[in-house]
């Protein structure tokens, strides 16, 4: 164990969405096991709440940043103020060494305080396309890292590595039914999954539901293992009931290594951390892309992977019942199909994603100092200046020309 004072601090902007938490503490792993402290800064959101609530080790910051919705303008530029400055108050009780941005809404505030210290700042891009924050931040990191190569010229940085999307260690394939009995599902059972990422997918679980009982006819031994998200939870336990299809319905899973070992096949969003997900463990999937995404990235990630063969997809236009039964009918039963699927999958695995990255951000780092600063001099401003008019012009450049 490590002096956690005297160790090299890195803080990781990780917080809104498991898509940007997982992959940030699966870097935090890594920068641990060579000697750094890891501060990890997330949002009060419940999805975080869960997942780190196994975490150990870490310091925790929590960030009032919230998701810039429409009609809540105001609210964001709120969240946005007060997360720069519970940032800033963080890093002038011990400087990091290293801030590294996993994207969305909670990254950007760390960012720019930590630029106060002179701190070593970078970006993890897992997307197609770059979301705004990235974009944003992408002009003034040191270095970037990209889940896709096609991402790297959507960004500013001039230092750009292509690392993968990083996941957990324990994504790794296992005993399918070790997994579904502590799942509390049939050992010997074929298992379909469904899951809409780390919040759930109401269109999904609507689909789900309206394709069930066709579903259950046509694949009378498959049992299912479904994650709703909060808010949808209860009548989907109800309509398996009512189909009387064998299911076990969780509105969120901390373990998803168990899931994915369970699972025969998958239906899923296109998120790119579960797309890496699904990658390291060979799960094949039918992808329903998120409609509303930012930039539509959800469907040119899913694209990504269908052009090379790696899953399968279905547009919001195509998503009907019938299609999806036919199309999940054909997977589960098809040995062939999903070899081949998983074959594909294997390319698209970068097994040493959160290791380049830690090495990366720890040579690029390599000795240099944060600055620490003194009340007279504060890290408002390198004169001791408050910087509140420097922040504005930073937030509204963020938001009115995410691409300058």
């Amino acid at each position: 164990m490590h002096d956690r004072e005297s160790a090299p601090l890195v803080a990781i902007a990780c917080g809104g969405t498991g898509g940007h938490l997982f992959p940030g503490l699966a870097v935090g792993d890594e920068l641990a096991q060579r000697g750094c402290d890891v501060m990890l800064l997330i949002s009060p959101k419940e999805v975080d709440q869960q997942a780190i609530r196994a975490v150990r080790g870490r310091q925790i910051v929590i960030l009032p940043a919230v998701g810039m919705v429409r009609g809540n303008f105001a609210g964001f530029c709120k969240g946005f103020r007060d997360s720069y400055r519970a940032a800033k108050s963080a890093f002038a009780m011990r400087p990091p060494h290293a801030i590294l941005a996993m994207g969305g809404f909670t990254s950007a505030p760390p960012v720019l305080a930590g630029r106060r210290f002179r701190v070593a700042t970078f970006l993890h891009e897992s997307n197609t396309i770059p979301g705004r924050a990235n974009r944003f931040l992408s002009w003034f990191v040191s270095q970037a890292f990209v889940g896709f190569p096609s991402c790297a010229q959507r960004l500013s940085t001039k230092d750009i590595l292509m690392t993968g999307t990083p996941v957990r260690p324990q994504f790794t394939r296992g005993n399918a039914p070790a997994a579904r009995i502590a799942l509390g599902l049939q050992p010997d059972r074929d298992t379909l999954l469904i899951m809409g990422g780390s919040q759930g997918a109401s269109g999904i679980n609507q689909l789900v539901m309206r394709a069930l009982s066709d579903l259950h006819r046509r694949l009378p031994e498959a049992q299912f293992l479904h994650l709703t998200g909060a808010k949808d939870c209860e009548k989907v336990q109800t309509a398996y009931r009512d189909a009387n299809a064998f299911a076990v319905v969780r509105p969120f899973l901390s373990e998803m290594e168990l899931a994915l070992n369970a699972a025969t096949a998958a239906i899923s969003r296109s998120g790119a951390s579960s797309l890496a997900e699904f990658a390291a463990m060979r799960v094949p999937a039918i992808l329903i892309p998120f409609p509303a995404a930012t930039d539509n990235h959800q469907f040119h990630n899913a694209r990504a992977f269908v052009e090379t063969g790696a899953a399968r997809m279905m547009g919001e236009q195509r998503s009907t019942p019938e299609n999806l039964v036919s199309m999940v009918v054909e997977l589960m039963t098809s040995v062939a199909e999903r070899r081949r699927l998983a074959s594909a999958l294997a390319d698209w695995h970068h097994s040493n994603a959160a290791r380049d990255i830690a090495e990366a951000i720890l040579k690029k780092n390599s000795g240099r100092k944060p600055r620490r600063v003194t009340r007279a001099q504060s890290p408002e401003s390198p004169n001791g200046e408050r910087d509140e008019p420097a922040l504005a012009v930073h937030l509204k450049s963020a938001i009115l020309n995410p691409e300058s």
